[in-house]
Order: structure tokens, then C-alpha cells, then sequence
């Protein structure tokens, strides 16, 4: 039986799969952060400032226009699911909440009724380069849960179980794997039923090596792994080229991950869909066009909530180390700092 079901081609948006809406992946080589923690104003020339997503010269500012990255923007009705390879992102809401994190790093936010956030991607290194590479899977949520409270999650780094061994190394963001498991998901999360049978993994392969992908816990639950860098990754000896992703056939036997002639590396997103009609504009997904209508409304109506900070794309400026302030006040720090 074949392994692969489909093969898709990767742009800056991965295709995926219900209950996963898409995966953004960003890889952006900073300069030196010398102008207010963005890049010098000389570098900022030819760029279509407010909307940059050209990639000249190997970086965008997205929709920043001193620091990099996307000031405030609202969402409804579905998760974001961050995790950053590289780089620091500082994080602020509608809610009040506010937070800094860095590589290694997973924040999860449910947006439910409505919040509004800003990602920025401050340069903290004045001599440079500041790299970025950031993951960003939506994740839908089921109608029963689209207007529940907003929240969000810091998954610090030194929680995240790794598995593997051998020249294979897995990141655990969702799900189990090998008898560990990630830490908690939001608590309305479609990922937080164990029926969804939801995982999120990250894999990092040495050239030659190989592993066992075990099946999914439930038959419904539909696979697609992802190959963002290196080599070829075959599955079941089926190949699977660079910067394509593979729809995995349902299987109760385990598949053959190789690294065939480099370093592989990729990202796995399981789930059961959750089989809703999917209505999306822009920053809203929920179920019906009614229901895009009156999210706008709602917006123009009362901003959800409304915007605490004093800009439109606040940052920690250049010392502050990693942290989470939460809507309730709590706060909580990791032990290591960023870059660590």
C-alpha cells in the first residue's frame, strides 16, 4: 500500500487539512537592529512599507514600519499555534496580556469571541544578524467553541518534551509521542479533546538517518508532514523533495521516515477534522457568511475590547528577557534567557 496520498508544492502558506486551516512559515535573515530595535532607515529603501512581504534582501517587514513584524490586527473564531525557531517575538493584546519569547518557544492563542494582538520581531543584536524563523499553524475551532473566552499560552521551551535519539530529534508541540507528552493546550482548543487525536510535531533529521512514525491513535485522524529544509525525506521509500509536503495515507502500521542524502527537517500536523462548513475573510473564520458579517460588526462596534498600549506595534525594547504578563496579572518567567 502506498504511504503517500497526495504530494503539495510549499509557498510562504502551506496548504493543510481540517481541522488545521494553514501553516505561515516565515524565515527572515535581519540586519543589525540600529534604528529604535528595526533595521537602519537606508535598509527600509524600495520596500512597499506597510504591507512588505517582497523578501528583498532575504527579510520583510510585514506590516511593521520601524520593527518588523505585525502590529495590531484582530481574529475570531479560531487558534494560533507560534513556534519560533529563531529570532524574539514580543506579543501584546486586546486583552491586556503581554509577553516575550524566543527560540524554542510555543505561544498558543485561542481567539474565540474576538481579540486583538501584535506580533513584532524586535533586532536585539545592534551589530547583527538577527534571523527569524517562525512556524504559525491556524487551527480551527468547532462552532460549539467559536465565541469562547480568548486566552493564551506561553509553552516555554524547557517544557517542550524532545524524542528521538540517533541523529533524530522530535519536538513535541502537541500530542504524545513515545510516552511523552506536550504540555496542556488552551482549554477550549480542539486539541484539548482526546478524540481529536491532535499533534503537532517537529523533526530534525541527520543525513542517513531514519525513524519510526507510529500510527495515529484514531483511524479518522488525517497526517501531512511537511519538508521545509535540506534534503529529501522519503516515506516508506515513497520521496518526499524539499519544500513539499506529503497527505500520509491512513495506516495502523508505522511509516519509515528516511533523511535520504542530507539533513532533513519538517513539521507533522495530525488531527481529526472537525467536518464544519469553514466561512474565512481575512482575520475572521467561522461558520457561515452571516457569521463573517456580524464578526465585522461586532469589530467596528466595540474594537474587542479595545487597544491598551500606547502604539499600534509596542516591543520590550533591547533588555528585557523572556516572559508572559496574562490577562489575570499572573506573570511567569523561564529560567533561561533568550537565545538560550
Amino acid at each position: 500500500m502506498a504511504a503517500i496520498r497526495q504530494l503539495i508544492a510549499l509557498g510562504p502558506q502551506w496548504p493543510t487539512v481540517d481541522p488545521f486551516l494553514f501553516c505561515a512559515h516565515h524565515d527572515d535573515t535581519y540586519p543589525a537592529g540600529v534604528h529604535e530595535l528595526g533595521p537602519a532607515r537606508d535598509e527600509l529603501a524600495g520596500r512597499n512599507i506597510g504591507s512588505d512581504f517582497a523578501g528583498k534582501d532575504g527579510w520583510n517587514m510585514y506590516h511593521g514600519s520601524i520593527v518588523p513584524g505585525f502590529p495590531q490586527h484582530p481574529h475570531r473564531g479560531f487558534e494560533t499555534i507560534s513556534f519560533l525557531r529563531a529570532g524574539v517575538i514580543d506579543h501584546a493584546d486586546s486583552l491586556g496580556a503581554t509577553a516575550r519569547f524566543g527560540a524554542g518557544d510555543v505561544q498558543w492563542m485561542t481567539a474565540g469571541s474576538g481579540i486583538v494582538h501584535a506580533e513584532m520581531f524586535p533586532l536585539l543584536d545592534d551589530d547583527g544578524p538577527n534571523p527569524l524563523h517562525l512556524f504559525q499553524v491556524w487551527l480551527n475551532l468547532p462552532a460549539a467553541d467559536k465565541m469562547v473566552e480568548p486566552h493564551f499560552s506561553m509553552l516555554w521551551s524547557d517544557t517542550i518534551p524532545v524524542v528521538g535519539g540517533d541523529g533524530v530529534d522530535v519536538t513535541v508541540i502537541a500530542g504524545e509521542l513515545a510516552g511523552k507528552r506536550a504540555p496542556a493546550p488552551p482549554p477550549h482548543s480542539w486539541a484539548s479533546r482526546a478524540e481529536a487525536d491532535l499533534a503537532l510535531w517537529h523533526g530534525r533529521m541527520d543525513a542517513g538517518s531514519t525513524w519510526e512514525l507510529p500510527p495515529a491513535r484514531t483511524a479518522e485522524a488525517v497526517r501531512t508532514v511537511y519538508v521545509y529544509r535540506g534534503g529529501t525525506l522519503t516515506v516508506d521509500g515513497e520521496d518526499v523533495p524539499v519544500e513539499h509536503g506529503a497527505l500520509l495515507e491512513q495506516t495502523t502500521e508505522a511509516l519509515t521516515l528516511t533523511a535520504v542524502d542530507d539533513e532533513v527537517c519538517w513539521i507533522l500536523l495530525q488531527g481529526r477534522p472537525i467536518g464544519e462548513p469553514v466561512a474565512q475573510y481575512g482575520p475572521f473564520v467561522m461558520n457561515t457568511q452571516a457569521e463573517i458579517e456580524q464578526a465585522f460588526a461586532d469589530y467596528q462596534r466595540t474594537q474587542f475590547g479595545g487597544w491598551p498600549w500606547p502604539s499600534a506595534d509596542p516591543n520590550h525594547g533591547p533588555e528585557k528577557g523572556r516572559f508572559a504578563l496574562h490577562a489575570d496579572g499572573s506573570v511567569d518567567e523561564p529560567a533561561a534567557e533568550v537565545g538560550s
